[in-house]
């Protein structure tokens, strides 16, 4: 992933967020030409996939993919969790 380009008065905010322990922020930040990556220590394979997972649901991404889900569940009125590629592969080729 792409490192999000801030400026360096933003870095106060993220400080703030770290130290309330709010994972909104873990990223990778470029400050100045230098990169500086906020991450969880000591992840398991499962806990890494859990937390991408749930910053791309959060975003509006198929959780496969990345690409940017359009179509709403009608049932729950909320974003379906994968794209119309991965649901048709996914979910529908299940049943």
């Amino acid at each position: 992933m792409k490192p999000k380009s801030i400026k360096p008065d933003e870095l106060n905010k993220i400080f703030s967020e770290l130290k309330k322990g709010e994972e909104s922020a873990i990223g990778s930040y470029l400050v100045k030409g230098v990169r500086l990556q906020i991450s969880k220590y000591n992840l398991s394979g499962a806990e890494r996939v859990q937390l991408l997972y749930k910053r791309r649901r959060a975003q509006g991404l198929c959780i496969v993919c990345g690409k940017k889900v359009t179509k709403k569940n009608p049932s729950t009125d909320q974003l379906y969790r994968l794209c119309e590629e991965h649901r048709n592969k996914i979910d529908k080729g299940s049943k």
